[in-house]
């Protein structure tokens, strides 16, 4: 049997990450970004907060997910107050961004 040909075995998610550095950065992006809506849930109104999502971060720039344009029309406000906080938990963020999640009927 060519051992080429070998079948492949099944590896959990650690695993995945464990072996991959793009994987493990990805990983570490997603969990930084949950770190930091943790951070800041409580700016946000409570009957809002269902409306926000942790989105990507890119080199400074946070993006917050957003339900609608209401929803984000209120977070907007509150932006100056996010970034302060964030940074006063030591996250280096020059900017953040919305973007509303357009759901598909």
């Amino acid at each position: 049997m060519d051992s080429s040909h070998r079948p492949l075995r099944a590896i959990t998610f650690s695993q995945a990450v464990e072996n991959s550095p793009s994987l493990a950065r990805l990983a570490h992006l997603v969990q930084d970004s949950n770190d930091r809506l943790k951070a800041i849930e409580s700016l946000i109104p409570e009957t809002l907060r269902s409306a926000v999502q942790a989105g990507p971060i890119d080199e400074g720039i946070w993006c917050l997910l957003v339900s609608s344009n209401a929803a984000a029309a209120k977070v907007r406000q509150l932006l100056p107050l996010i970034q302060s906080r964030l940074i006063d938990k030591g996250w280096k963020v020059t900017s953040i961004r919305l973007k509303i999640l357009i759901t598909r009927k």
